[in-house]
């Protein structure tokens, strides 16, 4: 099974609350046997969607397999201005160039949704990743993550995650891996 973690703010820090939050999953993920990858939006060179071009730019390739090989999607988001950065939307917008795939976009993928805010407005930002996902073809799992972010970490320890949040991630990782491995036909499972 394989997972992507998809970092859509554009931070570089590992002490990031994005980072952060992608190195808790890929802790927990690969403790649970799935292998993951981080896609951070900031490292990706990812240019503006542009239906003219004329050649697909390589890192929009790249960014396509990566999203279309993984069983399982993990979407990180911080709210700005009522809604996820318009730079995640926009990379998200480059899956049209698989809309010609026997499969397109994200079909019958599995995606976990993650969002966080100052105040309590973080479902805004799970509601807008809900609508995209569904829009391409993908299963939002009816659990996610809204985050109020002045509780995300332990008083005591800043640069670590609650218990509180971790629980709920850890039953967003275990709801979407156990749907993964129950969409799988037992002939493809490897015992």
């Amino acid at each position: 099974m394989k997972a992507i973690i998809f970092n859509g703010a554009l931070e570089r820090r590992t002490s990031s609350t994005s980072g952060l939050l992608s190195g808790y999953l890929t802790e927990k993920l690969e403790q649970a046997g799935v292998e993951s990858k981080v896609f951070n939006l900031a490292d990706s060179g990812i240019p503006l969607f542009d239906t003219t071009l004329t050649k697909t730019p390589k890192g929009v390739e790249m960014m396509n397999n990566l999203f279309l090989e993984a069983d399982v999607h993990f979407w990180l988001a911080p709210l700005y201005h009522g809604s996820i950065p318009g730079v995640m939307k926009n990379c998200l917008d480059w899956l049209e160039i698989s809309a010609k795939n026997i499969r397109p976009y994200l079909t019958d993928k599995t995606v976990g949704l993650i969002c966080w805010a100052d105040g309590a407005q973080a479902m805004q930002g799970i509601n807008a990743m809900d609508a995209i996902a569904k829009s391409l073809r993908a299963w939002p799992l009816p659990f996610s993550v809204p985050v109020l972010k002045s509780e995300l970490f332990d008083r005591e320890r800043p640069m670590e995650i609650s218990d509180t949040y971790k629980n709920k991630l850890d039953l967003l990782i275990q709801i979407a891996t156990t749907r993964i491995i129950a969409a799988v036909p037992t002939s493809k499972l490897q015992l």
